[in-house]
């Protein structure tokens, strides 16, 4: 996909000398992002897959029905070209320096744009949008929980309150979140991945069995202009939150083994790209087909939407419980590395079991009163979609890829690059505008923990 990696020449001689202390590396051996190098290019797939497929598969129904038939696979597929392109950049610049390895998203920003200024550029973008998502899948977790539970039980139960089905959901998260590093949890994202396919494929299989609905409208959703030109804009971050699986990708590569000979960006390749058909394989027929089956009347969330066979509904619910509860654990843990690194390198504090028990519970913890208190999905997934995924997903590896290698003006690479930041910037200007008008409009009707 470029030429501009390929000159990188690694060195084959004797590796740079280890200048950490021994303090350091035990540190460093014990931060969930470095404690552990073994993982199989298979892991990069499912890795990958778990952190982008997600709660914005079933919102792109809907997203299409603010966009309409010709914009709307407009914007998903350019959105699923650039985002391989920009994820490409990601893999290539992780040993952009021969002998060093870019662990962390903000190593990279450090490497490119200063050690100051790169870290002020990365660590809010990054942590706005990994706090972000651990806050919507949440209420993800927990709708999907309260679906699942009326669907069984046909309106023969007491009706329980949404906050007590996301308070369920992150009680799994306290256990959970103990384990110490992406390698340890590759068993639950191999599963959150094999259900996202599942499900995906569920929403689309149940909505052609469905067949369309009586009088379906393609019209877009909204009938007033400033509602069409809103509702399009928080389509587009709608559209942003499915494709943002980049902010956590260099900690996944980080897992791989590396050397000269043979270097990680090769089986982690390998792995983007099987992540990328499974990701073709998702989203496509869930938007194209929930959109042809219902329209305009489609929910922010389709399996909504389908309510018949009960029991199929059900199960895709509670294969969306066990996606989230994968992707959680996936974008907290590179949040774990940062709070983990801040308590042990700059505060002193001792590493073990004990620092690591409050930390993480306190973080799950904060995710769960926030999810609790502001449940505006569709609202929640185009602000936080606009504002922080359009810079880190869309253009933000292109300016540190002209920061680094700086191409010749005007030639492929640079044009390719300059293209995507315009795209990226103009997604995060008008994004979070459509999304804040809806959860200002939702907002008029909720009731705080109902």
């Amino acid at each position: 996909m470029g030429t501009q990696a390929d000159d990188q020449n690694y060195s084959t001689s004797s590796p740079p000398k280890d200048e950490r202390t021994a303090e350091q590396k035990k540190i460093d051996d014990w931060l969930p992002v470095t404690s552990s190098r073994n993982a199989k290019w298979w892991y990069s797939a499912f890795h990958n897959v778990t952190a982008m497929v997600g709660a914005g598969v079933l919102s792109l129904p809907y997203a299409m029905s603010e966009l309409g038939w010709g914009p709307g696979i407009a914007v998903l597929v350019i959105s699923w070209v650039v985002t391989l392109y920009t994820l490409w950049q990601m893999v290539e610049m992780h040993e952009c320096v021969p002998g060093r390895r870019f662990d962390r998203y903000h190593e990279l920003g450090q490497h490119a744009f200063g050690e100051k200024l790169g870290l002020w550029i990365v660590v809010p973008q990054q942590l706005v949008v990994e706090v972000g998502v651990n806050i919507v899948y949440m209420v993800t977790g927990g709708k999907s929980l309260k679906k699942f539970h009326d669907v069984i039980c046909e309106d023969k139960c007491k009706d329980i309150k949404l906050t007590f089905f996301i308070m369920i959901f992150a009680s799994v998260h306290f256990v959970l979140s103990q384990l110490p590093n992406l390698n340890s949890i590759s068993g639950i994202s191999l599963a959150a991945a094999v259900m996202s396919l599942s499900y995906s494929t569920i929403a689309w299989g149940a909505s052609v069995n469905k067949g369309r609905v009586a009088d379906v409208d393609y019209s877009v959703r909204a009938t007033t202009t400033p509602g069409k030109v809103f509702d399009f804009f928080a389509a587009l971050g709608d559209v942003a939150f499915a494709y943002a699986g980049h902010n956590v990708v260099l900690e996944i590569q980080a897992t791989i083994p590396s050397t000269p000979e043979k270097p990680s960006k090769k089986p982690m390749w390998k792995g983007v790209i099987v992540a990328y058909i499974v990701v073709a394989l998702c989203y496509f027929p869930v938007a194209l087909i929930g959109y042809w089956a219902f329209g305009n009347t489609v929910d922010d969330n389709i399996l909504v939407t389908l309510n018949k066979p009960k029991w199929l509904i059900a199960m895709a619910n509670m294969m969306v419980v066990i996606h989230v509860i994968g992707s959680y654990q996936i974008y907290a843990m590179p949040v774990f590395d940062m709070i983990e690194t801040v308590l042990v390198k700059k505060l002193r504090f001792p590493p073990g079991l004990i620092l690591r028990l409050i930390a993480r519970s306190l973080y799950v913890a904060f995710t769960m009163f926030i999810g609790i208190t502001f449940p505006f999905f569709g609202g929640l997934l185009g602000f936080f979609g606009g504002f922080a995924f359009a810079p880190t997903t869309y253009f933000l590896p292109c300016i540190m890829w002209l920061a680094i290698y700086n191409p010749k003006r005007f030639s492929l690479s640079w044009c390719c690059n300059w293209v995507c930041i315009i795209l990226g910037l103009c997604l995060m200007i008008v994004a979070p505008i459509g999304a804040l008008r809806q959860i200002v409009l939702n907002a008029k009707t909720y009731t705080f923990y109902s």
